[in-house]
Parts: C-alpha cells; sequence; structure tokens
C-alpha cells in the first residue's frame, strides 16, 4: 500500500507512527533475507517445535504428583544420608545373618540328634521310628473303634480354603 504524501504529514503532525514497507519493483521474487540460505518454508518449519513422545511420556512420569520428587542433599547432607543408609542396611543384614546362622544351628543340632537316634543304639532304629511317625499328627486319636477329634484331617482342610468368608459366618460353638 502506497501512503499519500499528505497521508504522511498529517501522521508526522498527529505523530502517529506509521510503517512504510518499500516494494522493490526490479525484482519479481520477494526480498530474502541476507544471512539465511535456506528456503523460508524451511526456515519457518525449522522453528516449530519438534515434540517426541518419548520424552513427553519419561517427563510426565517423572514429574506425575503421585511419585514423589527425588531426593536433593547437599553435598555434606548427601554424605550423612549415604552414611546411614549404609549403616541401616549393614545392621539388616547382620541380623538376617544372624537368624539364618541360629537356623542352621537348630537344623544341624536336630539332625545330628535324629541320625543319633537311628544308628547310634542297638535297637535297630526303633526310637528314630517313632520320634518321627506321622500317625495321629493330626489329632485323629483312636479309642475302641471310634475317631475321637478331626479324624486325621488337618484343620487347613476342614472347609475349602477360599478367598472369602463362609455363609454362616463365625461358628462361636465350634471345638476341637
Amino acid at each position: 500500500m502506497k501512503l499519500s504524501p499528505t497521508l504522511i504529514s498529517l501522521a508526522s503532525v498527529f505523530q502517529i507512527p506509521i510503517r512504510i514497507r518499500v516494494i522493490l519493483s526490479s525484482s519479481s521474487t520477494p526480498p530474502q533475507a541476507p544471512f539465511s540460505t535456506s528456503s523460508p518454508f524451511l526456515a519457518r518449519k525449522a522453528l516449530q517445535n519438534k515434540v517426541d513422545k518419548r520424552i513427553t511420556l519419561i517427563r510426565y512420569h517423572l514429574n506425575h504428583p503421585a511419585i514423589p520428587r527425588p531426593l536433593r542433599f547437599s553435598r555434606l547432607r548427601a554424605l550423612r544420608h549415604w552414611t546411614i543408609h549404609r549403616a541401616a542396611q549393614l545392621h539388616l543384614h547382620n541380623t538376617r545373618r544372624r537368624e539364618e546362622m541360629e537356623l542352621e544351628r537348630q537344623y544341624n543340632s536336630m539332625r545330628a540328634a535324629c541320625e543319633e537316634l537311628r544308628v547310634g543304639l542297638d535297637d535297630g532304629g526303633r526310637l528314630y521310628r517313632q520320634a518321627t511317625t506321622r500317625k495321629g499328627l493330626f489329632g485323629g486319636i483312636k479309642m475302641e473303634k471310634e475317631v475321637v477329634g478331626n479324624g486325621g484331617v488337618p484343620i487347613e482342610y476342614a472347609r475349602a480354603q477360599v478367598d472369602g468368608p463362609p455363609r454362616g459366618g463365625w461358628d462361636h460353638g465350634w471345638t476341637r
């Protein structure tokens, strides 16, 4: 758009800023920036943000409100935190190892006692067989052709194991 000299003088009197675009009539192509060697289409496309779905997902899960923020400590506080955490882990490890060693000691002692009963006595292993028998283990004691108790059935098998409670609720009168 070409402005008349009258409009230009009025704009200067009333201090209205105007922009005049200079159109070069000698060249048929629009002027390009002298520092760019790429076409305007490629330059516009480069300005657009390229969204990578993987980065978006990572950012979403890192900054999700359900996930607490990572701990950010100063050097001394981080060293203090690591030292306390490592000491706690060592204590747990030592406690577990101590318990495991105690169980192993008990197991070895029982195994040695059973071996002594089986071989060490001159009764042919009778005491060992009596000590390791499983007859009547679950309460099925026979008294003159009658079974007292639950008949040798483990209490876990008295009712089918299901996720929900029984229909009748708790049986307060039940005894073994």
